[in-house]
């Protein structure tokens, strides 16, 4: 009997899904409530401040006890950001926002019994629910823009932050003087209550998150195992593992945003505790005055946030990405406001010092959103999530010294104007190291071939 050899086995690529078809009216009504989120999430830190005086009369209680309830905002404020970020890959995105949403409301109700250990706890269950908010904010946002059009939304839901603070000033100091200041508590808890309901019936994991990729590949699996469409009848593929946490979070492009970050809160964590004090002790401004200034930087902050991120994606979409439309962006943004912060000790005219004001203070903004852009960029869509959390947590990691170590500098010194100038080269000085070593390292084209990431 004659054997016949077999045929060569025919063997086939493996199919993998076409990227899935950007859906422009449902991202951006997901944007809108995600600036709407993240405006809600400042008028939230700023409520206090605003009712200090009245809450202190009516309390009794002293600067300190006041300053004693304010601070406990960010005693688990960078602990759950980094909780929630690396347990995120378990979670949809969409019930997250909501869960942070409703903890918010539940938050601001303790302010209605005025009692200091009251108002402590509100403050505690606050930080801690508005922790993972910016990065899993930017991580649902994420899932619905792809790669080469994050940078205006991501300035958008950064933008939103500043506009929460420009819109609630008004209107939350409208409550507190004619209607009482636990008005303004119960106000943005029904906000937030009305967000939910929106939310829950809008919101929704995008089409670039990891749970819509596994689910459109048929399953959601483990690490190099078959992940796609059995359903479809087209041959299975295996999915390539996703690299160990600790090597994504090492790579010069995180490591880059990373510092990028660091600086970028740092010279907002000055401003924000200490260029009120300053502009009016320093450079003799009227409260009013000041309060202009402070706005000025605010504006030259949003307009840079709307701009810069906006020529960045310009630049990737006509095929121009990589160090100069993300690295050297962000990081040149930190060197020059450190240079700025470095020169205005030595300022003498009123103009240049106020000028040498709104750059130190309002150009570093760019490296927010961007950070997370370059960070996305080399990061599979799976294990984003965790990798934000840990940026974000490590990123802000400013906002929990900066203040008090200025003003331990400031009364450490001969007088008021060198302990400022100590703290402001201080201040240059790191900013200065992380925006060349953001500009040195961040490489997303590199390192998105390397981990697997969108690009």
């Amino acid at each position: 009997m004659a054997v016949h050899p077999l045929p060569p086995r025919r063997t086939s690529a493996p199919e993998t899904p076409d990227p899935p078809a950007y859906d422009r009216r449902r991202a951006w009504l997901i944007l809108a409530m995600v600036v709407a989120f993240m405006m809600i999430n400042y008028a939230d830190k700023s409520v206090l401040g605003l009712a200090a005086v009245p809450l202190m009369d009516e309390l009794a209680i002293d600067k300190s006890t006041y300053g004693l309830i304010s601070s406990s905002f960010y005693v688990l404020f960078s602990v759950s950001g980094l909780v929630v970020g690396l347990l995120s890959a378990r979670w949809s995105t969409r019930t997250m926002l909501l869960v942070m949403a409703a903890l918010w409301a539940v938050a601001q109700l303790p302010a209605l019994v005025a009692t200091v250990p009251a108002l402590v706890a509100g403050r505690l269950l606050l930080g801690a629910a508005e922790g993972p908010a910016a990065s899993m904010s930017m991580h649902t946002l994420y899932g619905w823009f792809p790669p080469g059009r994050r940078g205006m939304p991501s300035a958008l839901q950064i933008g939103g932050a500043a506009l929460g603070t420009a819109v609630a000033a008004p209107v939350l100091t409208w409550f507190i003087v004619n209607l009482g200041w636990r008005s303004a508590f119960v106000a943005l808890a029904i906000t937030s209550a009305a967000w939910c309901l929106v939310w829950y019936a809008v919101g929704k994991d995008g089409p670039y998150s990891a749970a819509a990729q596994w689910s459109a590949a048929g399953a959601a699996p483990a690490s190099g195992t078959p992940g796609t469409g059995e359903r479809n009848g087209t041959r299975p593929t295996v999915e390539a593992p996703a690299p160990p946490l600790s090597r994504l979070l090492l790579s010069g492009t995180v490591v880059g945003s990373v510092l990028s970050a660091f600086g970028s809160h740092w010279a907002l964590a000055v401003s924000s505790a200490w260029l009120p004090v300053y502009l009016q002790a320093q450079l003799d401004l009227t409260a009013s005055t000041a309060s202009v200034a402070v706005s000025a930087v605010s504006v030259l902050s949003l307009l840079l946030l709307l701009s810069v991120p906006a020529l960045v994606d310009r630049r990737k979409r006509h095929g121009r990405a990589g160090r100069a439309a993300d690295g050297i962006a962000q990081g040149a943004a930190v060197l020059v406001s450190g240079a700025a912060l470095a020169l205005l000790p030595f300022a003498e005219q009123r103009a240049a010092q106020l000028a040498l004001v709104a750059v130190a203070f309002a150009a570093h903004a760019v490296a927010i959103p961007l950070h997370y852009v370059t960070t996305a960029a080399v990061v599979p869509a799976a294990r984003r999530g965790p990798v934000f959390g840990v940026v974000a947590a490590t990123g802000t990691l400013p906002g929990m010294f900066v203040p008090y170590l200025t003003g331990h500098l400031v009364d450490g010194a001969a007088s008021e104007a060198t302990g400022y100038a100590i703290a402001f080269l201080l201040s240059a000085a790191v900013m200065a190291v992380c925006g060349a070593v953001a500009m040195l390292a961040i490489r997303p084209d590199r390192d998105a071939r390397a981990l697997g990431g969108e690009g």
